[in-house]
């Protein structure tokens, strides 16, 4: 009987373990339109950024409010709506630090990837980013200071 419970014990906690260590679908969708927007921060696109912008807003909508409350999901729809409204890369590029910020809260409850994520930090900006590599490549000055910046962390 011991090994009964034990057993179903261990089932559910590796099932709950499980479930925590997969990705969401609408998450990881967040996290790939996220990059977008990094990416055309990074080549000084403004047109990119903005409709990376409008695709994160898109995704956002698709996220369920039992995975990620309707208050989160607002906050990160305000900030991909000024980076979407705007023509400024400088505008988008302050909107994207405050994106990150909550971006990576996101990433250290959730798995957004298949593989890791890492967190860039920008010096200058004294502000940080998520990206799929480790290389420094900088969403916050773009050509002016590409390779500004260091890993500080790799989420798995």
């Amino acid at each position: 009987m011991k090994k009964l419970i034990f057993t179903a014990l261990f089932s559910i906690f590796s099932i709950l373990n499980l479930s925590a260590q997969t990705t969401d679908a609408s998450i990881s969708k967040l996290y790939q339109n996220y990059i977008s927007i990094k990416d055309a921060l990074v080549t000084d696109n403004s047109d990119a950024a903005s409709k990376a912008a409008n695709e994160f807003i898109k995704s956002v909508s698709m996220v369920d409010y039992k995975v990620l409350s309707e208050g989160n999901l607002d906050v990160l729809r305000k900030d991909a709506s000024t980076i979407a409204e705007s023509r400024s890369i400088e505008t988008q590029r302050e909107s994207f630090a405050k994106l990150s910020a909550n971006m990576i809260e996101l990433a250290k409850k959730f798995k957004m990837a298949d593989s890791s994520v890492f967190v860039l930090y920008c010096p200058m900006q004294d502000a940080s980013w998520l990206s799929a590599q480790k290389e420094v490549k900088n969403p916050f000055y773009g050509s002016a200071m590409l390779t500004c910046g260091s890993m500080k962390s790799e989420l798995k």
